[in-house]
C-alpha cells in the first residue's frame, strides 16, 4: 500500500505512524550490524536497484563516506551531494531497471533473474533479509530478488552472496524441447534431478542426465550430494535429458560396493605418472595421454578423453604445432584465459610441466593447496600443448580455482594481474621443495655492506622458499626507509615476482581554485595553475601554495562546494586529481597551522525572506560559498562564534565612499537585493546595530546553530558554551542591513575548475616509455598517511621517505602497468600508450648489484585489456617457443599477428625472458641494447 502524505498508513484498520528519516536510518543501521554479527551459510540477502536505494539514502541523510551497504556509484556523485538538502521520500521499491523478463524461465515471481553484467554498488546493492523486510514494510514495491549466502572455497573459505545462480539449458531428447533451469552452483545433483523430473514430468528412475557441454556428451550425472560446481557445470551450458528403461537404471548412482557415484567421466583412467607428467618424447610432448587409451577406442565409443574439449584424437599430430589452442570463455573468464595463455607460453614453465614434476608436489604445505593447483595447472598446460589448434574449455581448472581462490568463483569479471599474482604464489607453495620451513629472525642491516645483507636475506628466503617459481620468476629489490625526524635509515632486501609500475604523465591540466582566508585577513582570490593530469591532491596543494605565496607556518585545506554547501574535503594527499571534474567548484581555505586542530566553525549563508517573521523559520535559500574558520578558545561561547563570523566577513565590508561604483560593477558578480547606493547614515545604522545590546546576551547577527545538511536549526546566545574540538555549523541570515554592510558578491559565482572554450583543441595522444614507468617506480617518495612506518629509534609511527632499488632480476620478469586508479568517488582507467621494446630490453643500468652479469630481456607475451572498468575484455599476445611468429589469443580464437601490431595502448602485463648472451656481447650491452625510453 502506498504511504499517504498524511504521515501514516492504514493497514487492517490500524493506524501506523511513519518513521522519521533519522529513525529509518537508525533502524536499518541496527539491522545491518545485527546481520554482520550473524553471518552464516544459507542467510538470505536481497538485491535492490542502486537507483532506488540511493534515493532512500539521500532521504535519510546518508553521505557517500558513510554508505551503509555496497559501494557508491561514480555516476551518483552529485546526486548524493544534494542529499544535504531536504530530500523527498522515495516511492515504492523499484527494481524494474535491473531485472530481465522472467517469462521464458522456470521460475516463480520471486525468482525473476537479474540482467547480466550488473556491477554491485553501481547497478545494485545487497541488503540482509531483515533490512529488506523493513524497507518493504515501509515502501512496498519490488519485485523481491532473494539470493542465498554461500560458503566459497575449499581451503580458504569465505562467505559470498550468489547474485547470479547457475543457469542451465535443459534439452529433452524425447521431443528436442529446451527449458531454462536456475539453481545454485552449490545445489546438489540430487536437487538437479528433482527439478528436472518435476519440470519435464518424468520419473526419477527413468531419467538420465548428461553433462552436454558444447553439445557433446562429457559425463553422465548421477543422484548424489555432489554439488553442480564440483561437477564442473558452467553458466549457460547444456544438459541433456534422456529417458531410459527402468531396469537399466536400477543401479544409477551406485558402484559395485553400493557407494554413491556423482559423476562418471568419459575420459580413460590415467596412471599416477600421467597426472603430474608422463615420460617425455623427443619432441618435448608427453606420451602419457596416449599410453592408457582403451584398445580399439573410437570417437563414437564414448571412451575417449573428451574432458574440457580435449580427446585423444585432438592431440598434436606429427608436424603440427603445439601451443596454439585457444581457451573457451566460460562466462566472463577472458581475464583468466589471458593470464593463462601468458603463463603456458612461458618457456621455463612449459619445459617444467611437460616433464615429470610429481616428486616436487608439496601436499603438506599449509600455505598451499596440497598440490591441487599445481596438478590442475599442469594438466591444463599439457592439454594446451597437445591439442593442436582445438579450443579447450578449462572447466576443471576453473572449478579447482574456485575451490582454492573463492574470490575468482562465479561469473564476474576480474583482473588478470590479480589472478596472475595468485597463480604464481599458489604454484610456488604447491611446488615448494622445502617441507619444513625453519624459523628465521629478521635482523636490521646495522650499517653492513649491501652485498652481505642482500646475500643473507636471499639465503634466508631460499631456506623457506624453493620452487621452480622462485628459480625463474623471483628477483630481489632493496627497500630503504628514512625517518624524517631522527634520520634513522632502515634497509631491507625483499623478493618480488612482478613489478607494478605507475604510468607517469606529462600531460597537464589547468585548474582554477579560489583561496579564502580562514582568519578573514584578505579577500578571496581565484588562482589558475597547471598540474599533471594524472597527479594527486598533494601536487595541487604544492602548486597552489606556490601561486598564493603560502608561508611555512600556513596550511591549505581543499574542499568542493556544491549546492552552497561543502560537499567534501579533499584531505587525502594521494587522492587522484581525476576525481575532480572540470565543472566542479573547488575552494581552498588558508589557515595558520597553530590555529588549526581546535573547534572548526563552518558558516553557511542564507537570504532572509522579508515575509518571514519567525526567526527560526527564516528563508531556506542558501547562497554563496560557506566560510570555514577555527575558534581558538578552549570552551568557545556564542559570543566567540559571533566574533569569529564578524572577523571572516570583515574583508567583504563595503567602502561607502565609492559604494555606488562598487555596487554597480559588472564583473560577473551580482548584487541581488541591494539599493543602487548606500548612504553613510545607513552604514552608520548597521554599525550601531552591531554594538547595540552588547551587555545583553542576544546576538547582534542573525545566527542559528544547524547541522552539516542545514536541516535543523537552534537558537543560541552569547553566553551559550560549546564543547571544544567539535565541528560547529551555523547559518547566517542576511538581512537588508548585512547586504548593505557587506559585499556578498565575493561569496557568489566562484569559478569552476576549468571552463572549456568553444573551440577547444583535441588533446594529443600521449605516449610514455617503459623506462619512464620504471623510473617512476624507483623514485623516492614519502609514505602515505595510511601506510606509516614505525621508527625503532623514535618509537613512533612516521611518514618515512621510501626508496626502492632493483638488486637482482629473475629469468622471467613481469611488468604490471598500473592502468587502473581508484579513489573514494571514482574508478578510472588510464589508456595511455606505453612504448616498450620487443627485443633487447637492457636493464643492467637499473640493477644495483654489479655482479658482472648482463640483464638483457626479450618480450614473449602480453596480457591486454580493452574497454573500461567492471567489464571490458582481455586477450593475449604470445610468441611460440623457438619461433619468431606472434599469435593473438582471443579466448577460443587464435590467429597469427604481425610483430609490429602487438604494441597497443591495451597492453597491461608485459612478460619478458632473459636472453643469455656471450661475454663479448655483454661488454657492449649499452651500445647494442634498445633504449627503453
Amino acid at each position: 500500500m502506498t504511504i499517504t502524505d498524511s504521515g501514516f498508513m492504514m493497514e487492517n484498520g490500524v493506524s501506523c505512524l511513519r518513521c522519521t528519516p533519522q529513525e529509518e536510518k537508525k533502524i536499518i543501521t541496527d539491522l545491518r550490524n545485527e546481520s554482520e554479527r550473524n553471518l552464516k551459510e544459507g542467510n538470505f540477502y536481497f538485491v535492490i536497484s542502486s537507483r532506488w536505494f540511493q534515493r532512500w539514502e539521500r532521504y535519510v541523510g546518508i553521505e557517500a563516506d558513510e554508505n551503509l551497504i555496497g559501494n557508491q556509484s561514480p555516476d551518483s556523485r552529485h546526486m548524493n551531494g544534494a542529499s544535504s538538502m531536504v530530500a523527498e521520500r522515495p516511492g515504492p521499491i523499484d527494481n524494474s531497471d535491473i531485472v530481465e523478463n522472467g517469462s521464458d524461465c522456470d521460475c516463480k515471481e520471486n525468482e525473476i533473474q537479474l540482467r547480466r553484467m550488473l556491477m554491485e554498488g553501481q547497478d545494485y546493492v545487497l541488503v540482509p533479509q531483515g533490512v529488506w523486510e523493513k524497507l518493504h514494510e515501509w515502501y512496498k514495491g519490488g519485485p523481491a530478488l532473494p539470493r542465498k549466502m554461500i560458503l566459497q572455497g575449499g581451503y580458504h573459505r569465505k562467505f559470498d552472496v550468489e547474485v547470479y545462480p547457475l543457469c542451465l539449458k535443459l534439452i529433452d531428447s524425447r521431443d528436442e524441447s529446451q527449458s531454462i533451469i536456475w539453481l545454485s552452483r552449490k545445489a546438489s545433483v540430487t536437487e538437479l534431478f528433482r527439478k528436472v523430473c518435476a519440470l519435464r514430468g518424468i520419473e526419477q528412475d527413468k531419467a538420465c542426465i548428461w553433462d552436454y557441454f558444447n553439445k557433446r556428451k562429457h559425463a553422465q550425472l548421477f543422484v548424489s550430494n555432489k554439488s553442480l560446481e564440483q561437477s564442473n557445470l558452467q553458466m549457460d551450458q547444456d544438459i541433456l535429458l534422456e529417458q531410459v528403461d527402468g531396469r537399466h537404471s536400477s543401479r544409477f548412482g551406485m558402484d559395485s560396493t553400493g557407494n554413491e557415484l556423482a559423476l562418471v567421466s568419459l575420459e580413460p583412467s590415467r596412471s599416477p605418472m600421467t597426472i603430474a607428467g608422463g615420460p617425455t618424447l623427443s619432441n618435448g610432448h608427453s606420451s602419457g595421454y596416449r599410453s592408457n587409451l582403451y584398445p580399439g577406442s573410437s570417437l563414437s565409443s564414448g571412451l575417449t578423453d573428451m574432458d574440457d574439449g580435449f580427446d585423444a584424437y585432438n592431440s598434436v599430430r606429427k608436424g603440427e604445432k603445439g601451443g596454439l589452442a585457444g581457451l573457451q570463455n566460460l562466462g566472463n573468464t577472458c581475464f583468466m584465459n589471458s593470464a593463462l595463455q601468458c603463463l603456458v607460453h612461458t618457456p621455463p614453465l612449459v619445459e617444467y610441466f611437460l616433464k615429470d614434476y610429481s616428486d616436487e608436489i608439496n601436499t603438506e604445505n599449509p600455505l598451499g593447496m596440497h598440490g591441487g593447483l599445481a596438478l590442475a595447472f599442469g594438466e591444463l598446460l599439457r592439454k594446451l600443448w597437445s591439442s593442436g589448434q582445438i579450443a579447450i574449455a578449462p572447466r576443471v581448472f576453473k572449478g579447482k580455482l574456485a575451490r582454492f581462490a573463492p574470490q575468482f568463483s562465479g561469473y564476474n569479471q576480474h583482473d588478470s594481474q590479480e589472478l596472475l599474482a595468485f597463480l604464481l604464489d599458489g604454484l610456488h607453495e604447491d611446488l615448494n621443495r622445502v617441507k619444513q620451513k625453519p624459523y628465521i629472525e629478521m635482523k636490521d642491516s646495522d650499517g653492513c655492506p649491501d652485498e652481505e645483507v642482500a646475500a643473507e636475506c636471499w639465503k634466508n628466503h631460499k631456506a623457506r622458499n624453493e620452487s621452480v617459481i622462485v628459480d625463474v620468476c623471483q628477483g630481489q629489490y632493496k627497500s630503504t626507509l628514512v625517518c624524517p625526524v631522527c634520520s634513522k635509515i632502515s634497509i631491507t632486501f625483499d623478493p618480488f615476482m612482478y613489478l607494478s609500475l605507475p604510468l607517469p604523465s606529462t600531460i597537464t591540466r589547468t585548474m582554477t581554485v579560489t583561496v579564502f582566508y580562514g582568519d578573514g585577513s584578505g579577500l578571496p582570490m581565484p588562482y589558475t595553475i597547471s598540474v599533471l593530469k594524472n597527479g594527486f591532491c598533494k601536487d595541487l596543494l604544492l602548486a597552489l601554495g606556490t601561486a598564493c605565496c603560502l608561508e611555512s607556518d600556513e596550511s591549505l585545506v581543499l574542499a568542493e562546494v556544491y549546492e552552497n554547501k561543502i560537499y567534501r574535503y579533499l584531505e587525502m594527499p594521494l587522492e587522484p586529481l581525476i576525481s575532480i571534474k572540470d565543472d566542479e567548484h573547488i575552494v581552498a581555505f588558508r589557515f595558520q597551522k597553530k590555529g588549526m586542530g581546535k573547534t572548526k566553525l563552518v558558516i553557511f549563508h542564507r537570504w532572509q525572506e522579508k515575509s518571514t517573521t519567525d526567526y527560526l523559520k527564516s528563508g531556506t535559500e542558501l547562497f554563496g560559498t560557506p566560510l570555514v574558520t577555527y575558534l581558538g578558545e578552549d570552551q568557545p561561547s556564542g559570543a566567540d562564534i559571533e566574533t569569529a563570523v564578524s572577523e571572516v566577513l570583515s574583508p567583504f565590508k563595503r567602502m561607502y565612499s565609492s559604494a555606488k561604483a562598487h555596487i554597480g560593477k559588472e564583473n560577473g558578480f551580482l548584487s541581488d537585493g541591494l539599493d543602487e547606493q548606500c548612504s553613510s547614515s545607513d552604514a552608520q545604522s548597521v554599525e550601531n546595530r552591531e554594538h547595540e545590546g552588547t551587555s545583553s546576551t542576544d546576538l547582534s547577527l542573525l545566527l542559528l546553530l544547524t547541522d552539516d545538511k542545514v536541516m535543523n536549526f537552534r537558537a543560541f546566545k552569547k553566553d551559550t558554551l560549546f564543547e571544544s574540538g567539535k565541528i560547529l555549523w551555523v547559518v547566517l541570515d542576511w538581512t537588508d542591513k548585512e547586504q548593505e554592510l557587506y559585499d556578498a558578491s565575493y561569496l557568489k559565482d566562484i569559478p569552476v575548475v576549468h571552463k572549456a572554450g568553444f573551440a577547444a583543441k583535441k588533446t594529443w595522444q600521449e605516449a610514455i616509455s617503459l623506462s619512464s614507468c620504471l623510473d617512476a617506480f624507483l623514485m623516492e617518495e614519502p609514505l602515505g598517511p595510511d601506510d606509516m612506518w614505525y621508527c625503532p629509534r623514535c618509537k613512533e609511527h612516521r611518514q618515512a621517505i621510501k626508496k626502492l632499488d632493483l638488486w637482482m632480476l629473475p629469468e622471467i620478469i613481469v611488468f604490471h602497468l598500473k592502468r587502473f586508479t581508484y579513489c573514494r568517488y571514482l574508478k578510472n582507467k588510464i589508456d595511455t600508450f606505453v612504448n616498450f621494446p620487443i627485443h633487447n630490453l637492457g636493464l643492467s643500468k637499473y640493477v644495483m648489484n654489479k655482479d658482472g652479469q648482463s640483464y638483457v630481456y626479450e618480450l614473449y607475451a602480453i596480457s591486454n585489456h580493452y574497454g573500461g572498468l567492471g567489464g571490458g575484455h582481455y586477450t593475449a599476445y604470445a610468441k611460440l617457443i623457438d619461433e619468431n611468429g606472434w599469435y593473438h589469443f582471443n579466448d577460443s580464437h587464435v590467429s597469427s599477428v604481425n610483430e609490429s601490431d602487438i604494441k597497443t595502448s591495451a597492453a597491461y602485463l608485459l612478460f619478458y625472458k632473459r636472453v643469455r648472451t656471450e661475454s663479448k656481447v655483454e661488454a657492449g650491452e649499452a651500445s647494442h641494447c634498445h633504449s627503453i625510453s
